[in-house]
């Protein structure tokens, strides 16, 4: 069972620079919440309690400065500075002390989830004791991303940016291991760009027959918003939904409250915290 999740939140935010020059990435709005809530929420959806958030060197206020510790979502949050980042794998070798030898989740602090069934299939993945997991989603344009082909629901292989491929199920930054992963990530060795590759930590699972797969499926929504394009139709996207339906995307709070992992009074001290805005409004009438 997997009770402990990284976010992977540093990173220099190079595509949408300048704007990310005096502020990371995950705390720029996605329409009414930071980004980083929207992660943070899937964990939470997942029922993941122990969460580690990777951030740049010397930007662990800021996140505290809305984050805390977490005690105010009935969570614990931790947090770890990272030089430089050098790939995703990385994020097991920084948290090795707080994996200590558990089962762990990791997902991209930019990467934005949608979809109807999105929390059965997170709780299904939560189960994994053995082995690792990865969603996949279908895209349009297969050369931007690491790609999975699938045959007999098994992944048979992993190709990251194929010139040439059948498939187009593209694997998401979202990610479910075993309590091997900190020493084969200890095993990986740097790509051409110099950095410890996702992929390559994947197909060492997958040779050992160790590697499956959950689907967002059809009308699921995935979105990297770490691209200027991609940023905006994060935004644009949550506000149509939420303007359309009238509840929030992502509301941390109203997730705790339905675990009971927050109480009334919490829930008061939490909209005093955020002010006469929207957000507290919408809390107001959860309560």
């Amino acid at each position: 069972m997997i009770k402990k999740g990284i976010i992977l939140a540093g990173g220099l935010g190079t595509r949408m620079s300048p704007i990310t020059k005096s502020v990371n990435k995950q705390l720029l709005p996605i329409y009414d919440k930071p980004l980083i809530y929207y992660p943070l929420s899937i964990f939470m959806l997942a029922g993941i309690k122990e969460i580690l958030i990777i951030v740049n060197k010397g930007q662990t206020a800021q996140f505290k400065k809305i984050l805390k510790n977490g005690e105010s979502l009935g969570i614990k949050i931790q947090y770890k500075e990272q030089k430089n980042p050098n790939g995703l794998p990385e994020a097991f070798l920084l948290g090795e002390k707080f994996i200590n030898n558990d089962c762990v989740a990791l997902i991209l602090g930019d990467n934005f989830f949608y979809a109807q069934s999105l929390t059965k299939s997170l709780q299904k993945a939560t189960k994994l004791k053995n082995g690792a997991k990865v969603f996949l989603h279908p895209v349009n344009n297969p050369k931007l991303y690491g790609i999975a082909t699938i045959k007999n629901k098994k992944i048979v292989s992993l190709k990251e940016k194929p010139s040439v491929t059948k498939s187009n199920l593209a694997v998401t930054g979202l990610y479910f291991f075993d309590k091997n992963v900190v020493k084969l990530s200890k095993t990986l060795k740097p790509s051409k760009r110099n950095e410890l590759e996702i992929i390559d930590l994947l197909n060492k699972y997958r040779k050992k027959n160790k590697l499956t797969a959950e689907f967002l499926g059809r009308g699921g929504a995935w979105l990297d918003a770490g691209s200027i394009d991609d940023y905006y139709d994060t935004t644009s996207f949550v506000s149509a939904i939420q303007k359309r339906q009238g509840f929030k995307i992502a509301c941390l709070e109203e997730i705790a409250l339905n675990k009971k992992w927050i109480n009334n009074k919490i829930m008061k001290e939490n909209i005093k915290f955020y002010g006469n805005c929207d957000y507290s409004r919408y809390l107001k009438k959860l309560l």
